[in-house]
């Protein structure tokens, strides 16, 4: 056999890539840096092992099960999954995945593992991302805050179906959308009934997603008395018994297979509330905002798999007498693709460091990721599709073949845009933090001056955009194109600051410039393209 590429396998998925290496040790302070690079290279050898990857393909392969009823009629709404898919869930957990809230630099270091293991299996992402984000949302009550917080950030992972008090750790899921409603979670009408006991109620009513329907706990809102409000829904009630949790149906998804996504029904399900009545958007609000970081952070993932896979195949296959890695157009669409990936891993990385300095009461950053987050996730998220088709591409008609692993990319990469309020939401939260939150805006462009003056492309773009920034009128209509201009200017300031030179051009010339086309190989000739490449080969 001549001409093939070898397996991507065992390698550390952290320490051969460059650009997370750096953004970690740039965002942790110094005591901090040792322990997480060897816990993260831990890691990292971990996602590049035959074993875990295996792991992934049978996960991905034999998708999760409803059983509705046992062998006698009794209802059970029980999941059935791969016994891969908790041996990866497992270890998600062990790596520290839920547990950002509680050690320090603990979201960095969070980030940076999550963006890893989505580069194995991203199904497990979801309840590993639920379980992280329920935190803030719980944080409005304090008692509450106090009796889960310590099981949600726990590195303990604990499948059977029995009292949260019980369990030295849990997962939690979430249910907000509605058939009439979508993201208009103000049309819902799942009811909730005040209860003999204060601060408990009965709900009846659906969800139509219902994200990782076999957690320990869930996160709804329902119409109260006062309005829509947060509840919590626990799997199993404090005496042992079941709660009212009907699974109707799972979806059949595109992509994220191995993860179970389901219709549920309440009928007279126990909950108890998360904060004060009608204030269920604000209380979420916090749990929302730390999903779409992670959807920022999956799709920094998935890219960088996608990349790694490309650069790797190119270097090894040769074609026309030379290998496709030194052919000159070959190497303009991985570089355009490495720019692209690099990118996305800065940005994320940053608003990651941003959400540390903000639990440590640091308002600026707080600012920061207001308008930055749901500009991070419409652009971000929206480059991941196009991105892995085309690293799909570089492989030839090996990329089309399920064993090469791009098809399971290939139907990952639209999830995250859709997820947690597709492209129009984040737009049009965008335009909000612009038109309420000045402060945001003044986060904004403080973070982006630190380059200014470094580069001519770049400071004509951030002149640009304070002309559009300047008349908001019609301000609806081009939502879309100020969140992606916002989100260009940031990851060029970010690049021009932190990333090498040759890769800092790269983006300015071809995203801010005009320099470059509307498909990725289509860079200046005249930029170090071979230096993009070789930094983003997953050589160690």
């Amino acid at each position: 056999m001549t001409n093939q590429a070898t397996p991507l396998v065992g390698y550390d998925v952290f320490a051969t890539d460059r650009a997370l290496t750096e953004a970690v040790a740039r965002h942790l302070p110094a005591e901090l840096r040792e322990e997480a690079a060897a816990e993260l290279s831990g890691l990292g050898r971990s996602c590049g092992s035959a074993q875990v990857q295996e792991w992934a393909a049978q996960a991905e392969g034999e998708p999760p099960v409803l059983r509705s009823h046992d062998r006698y009629g009794h209802r059970v709404d029980q999941v059935d999954f791969h016994p891969a898919w908790h041996r990866l869930l497992g270890k998600g957990v062990a790596a520290g995945l839920t547990a950002a809230w509680s050690r320090p630099g603990g979201h960095v270091r969070r980030a940076a593992a999550f963006l890893l293991w989505t580069q194995v299996e991203a199904g497990t992402t979801c309840p590993l991302s639920m379980t992280h984000a329920a935190v803030p949302a719980l944080r409005t009550d304090p008692a509450l805050a106090a009796e889960w917080e310590p099981r949600l950030t726990s590195t303990v992972y604990d499948r059977e179906a029995r009292p949260a008090h019980l369990k030295a750790g849990v997962l939690f899921g979430m249910g907000m959308t509605e058939k009439q409603g979508g993201s208009d979670v103000r049309a819902n009408t799942t009811a909730a009934r005040p209860l003999a006991e204060a601060g408990t109620y009965e709900l009846t009513g659906h969800k139509w997603f219902c994200s990782a329907p076999m957690s320990d706990g869930f996160l709804v809102l329902a119409q109260a008395p006062g309005g829509l409000t947060c509840f919590l829904v626990p799997r199993v009630l404090a005496d042992g018994g079941r709660n009212v949790f009907l699974i109707q149906r799972l979806k059949d998804k595109l992509g994220n297979r191995s993860n179970a996504s389901a219709e549920v029904e309440f009928a007279g399900t126990w909950a108890r509330r998360v904060g004060e009545e009608g204030r269920g958007v604000r209380t979420i609000i916090g749990m929302v905002a730390a999903t779409r970081l992670d959807c920022v952070l999956g799709s920094a993932g998935l890219m960088r798999q996608a990349v790694a896979q490309a650069a790797h195949h190119t270097a090894y296959r040769e074609a026309f007498g030379r290998k496709l890695i030194d052919q000159p157009l070959m190497r303009n669409v991985l570089a355009d693709l490495a720019v692209e990936s690099e990118a996305a891993t800065t940005l994320g990385l940053r608003l990651a460091a941003a959400q540390d300095a903000a639990e440590a009461g640091d308002e600026r950053e707080r600012a920061l990721l207001r308008l930055a987050v749901p500009a991070a996730k419409y652009w971000v998220t929206k480059r991941c599709a196009p991105l892995a088709v085309e690293a799909a591409e570089c492989l030839g008609g090996n990329g089309y073949v399920e064993e090469s692993g791009m098809p399971r990319l290939v139907r990952e990469s639209p999830l995250n845009s859709i997820w947690e309020g597709a492209g129009n939401v984040q737009a049009l939260d965008v335009l909000r933090a612009l038109t309420r939150e000045p402060a945001a805006l003044d986060a904004y462009l403080t973070e982006v001056g630190g380059a200014r003056g470094a580069d001519r492309r770049l400071d004509a773009a951030i002149r640009d955009l304070l002309t559009d920034l300047a008349d908001l009128s019609h301000a609806e209509a081009r939502a879309r194109r100020l969140a992606e201009r916002l989100a260009l200017v940031l990851q060029g300031a970010l690049l021009v600051r932190y990333a090498p030179p040759e890769v800092a051009d790269a983006f300015c010339a071809g995203r801010l410039g005009g320099d470059g086309g509307a498909a990725f190989g289509t860079l200046p000739a005249t930029l170090d393209l071979a230096s993009v490449v070789e930094r983003a080969r997953p050589v160690a």
